[in-house]
């Protein structure tokens, strides 16, 4: 490369002399540094443009390599409630999700045979995973009532889950004298196929229904939401709707469980890959996982519209929040209490924080953190540590919001002790639980928070025999790779030591004597 000297031409370039064969014809050409660079890029460019298609076909052909979709995935169900349904009330709902199970009844269960050898799949009737040995099926909705209630509760599920997780809870709240609605969530409780195509407006479309109706049917008396993951997701929604819809029900208080807030912007993204199986005609591409379905109310596989629904869900309550700041409204929310593990892999305590609780006016609301096993003496091998979160969330003294975490009453000790820091985040007396770390749990999870170890499907500890399959407490022992159930999935803790705790903890804050009844 030569630079000119000459005043008047500084910053010029020289041009470059590129020797050619001499024929005696031609003379020697010239090329501008310039037009090489270009050159170079458009094939940097091109080059880069392969490379990304060609991963995108390997990463195409790797999720068609997986096992096939199955009845269940592509079965269309078309008596599903959408936003669009012309439904008046919560018994049309009702009566729709009639209609639905005898729908899903006739398209899969009549279309999948006998049992056979495959007797932990939840699509064949007679099998240990066939949700109809349970009573009643826990993938409807229901109503627990007395006869003069004092409040009413809808309790709403998660993602790919049912009614099943908060049933527990729900008998609990009705024997305290409430009227408590267990929601099927649009898309859930049938077949993995119903999360290919709903909304998060379909599953607030639901919830306002049911709220409504629990208004209509005890008027006058407190409204209460418990959601469970993406479920806790939709009560925030609710609750900041009624904020500037003055139509709308009003709720007095929340419980929040492994709240589903503050979801990693990836999972919009995901969404890209089911836009590609269409464009291509791949049905596969549409699904994040492809499962068995041994779990009579949980869906095994996952699809790729589930997770951005979620996504969208928690933008849109960040939306909610930022048309509210500044106002009084906010200070209007009804008071949360949430509770949730430090280590989930769904949702991470800090999101929780920085999305919903730090940017709630006032002092009524309190964060639960179900803290790690300090006595499992697994600190070296873990991938990461809670403590420096922790520390700095005990440290936040700008933060109005209570802080309460059960924790080890001391490093050696599996006993567990409650630990308060309300707003100005001054330490009270630790609350001794009665309650351990059982031998060989080292964290809570995500999905374990709403069951009891006495669950006869999911607990560690059933109270009674299970009527079917038992997954509590899996233990399957032999080479990697050969199991389609991963071995993360049978670790993942699918019940909470703690739940007495939780369970106590929310009927003190949903009970009478906290709603001044």
């Amino acid at each position: 490369m030569c630079y000119k000297g000459q005043s008047g031409d500084r910053g010029q370039f020289a041009p470059v002399r590129m020797p050619v064969e001499d024929t005696g014809r031609n003379p020697v050409k010239t090329y501008p540094i310039t037009a090489i660079l270009r050159h170079l890029l458009r094939l940097l460019a091109y080059g880069s443009i392969g490379v990304v298609l060609a991963l995108v076909a390997v990463f195409v052909l790797y999720l068609e390599n997986r096992t096939d979709l199955d009845v269940w995935h592509r079965a269309h169900l078309d008596q599903e409630f959408t936003a669009a349904s012309r439904i008046a009330d919560f018994g049309e709902y009702l009566e729709l999700e009639d209609r639905l199970f005898t729908q899903l009844n006739d398209e899969v269960y009549a279309r999948t045979g006998p049992v056979g050898d495959d007797w932990i799949n939840r699509y064949k009737r007679g099998s240990l995973s066939d949700p109809e040995r349970w009573s009643p099926n826990g993938n409807r909705s229901y109503e627990l009532t007395g006869a003069a209630p004092w409040a009413s509760v809808l309790l709403v599920h998660g993602l790919s889950d049912s009614p099943y997780s908060l049933r527990h809870l729900a008998q609990s709240l009705q024997e305290s004298g409430v009227h408590a609605l267990g929601l099927r969530v649009p898309g859930h409780g049938t077949a993995p196929s119903g999360l290919l195509e709903v909304t998060w407006q379909d599953m607030a479309g639901a919830v306002r229904l049911a709220v409504r109706h629990l208004a209509e049917r005890n008027p006058g008396r407190p409204i209460y939401i418990v959601g469970y993951s993406n479920g806790a997701a939709l009560a925030v929604n609710y609750a900041l709707a009624t904020l500037t819809e003055p139509g709308l029900p009003r709720v007095d208080r929340l419980v929040l469980i492994s709240p589903a807030i503050g979801v990693s912007a990836v999972a919009a993204l995901a969404v890209w890959q089911a836009r590609l199986g269409r464009l291509l005609g791949l049905e596969k591409l549409a699904w994040n996982e492809i499962l068995p379905e041994y779990d009579p109310f949980k869906y095994g596989s996952f699809a790729v519209n589930a997770g951005d629904l979620s996504y969208r869900l928690t933008v849109e309550i960040q939306h909610q929040l930022d048309a509210l700041r500044g106002g009084d409204s906010l200070g209007e929310m009804p008071p949360i209490l949430a509770f949730s593990s430090v280590v989930d892999a769904t949702v991470l305590a800090p999101a929780l924080v920085q999305n919903l609780f730090n940017r709630l006016p006032g002092d009524r609301h309190e964060l639960v953190l179900f803290d790690i096993n300090k006595m499992a003496g697994i600190g070296p091998i873990l991938s990461w540590s809670p403590d420096e979160m922790i520390s700095a969330l005990q440290a936040a003294s700008d933060s109005a919001y209570t802080l309460s975490v059960v924790t080890n009453r001391s490093p050696g000790s599996s006993a567990v002790v409650e630990r308060h820091w309300v707003g100005g985040r001054e330490t009270a007396e630790a609350r001794d639980l009665g309650l351990a770390w059982p031998e060989g749990v080292y964290s809570l999870s995500h999905v374990a928070l709403p069951f009891p170890p006495g669950d006869p499907l999911y607990g560690g500890r059933p109270d009674a025999p299970s009527p079917g399959v038992r997954l509590g407490d899996i233990s399957l022992r032999g080479e990697r790779s050969v199991l389609q159930i991963s071995a993360n999935a049978m670790l993942r803790l699918r019940w909470n030591p703690f739940y007495a705790y939780l369970e106590e903890r929310t009927l003190a804050f949903l009970g009478p004597a906290e709603s001044g009844h």
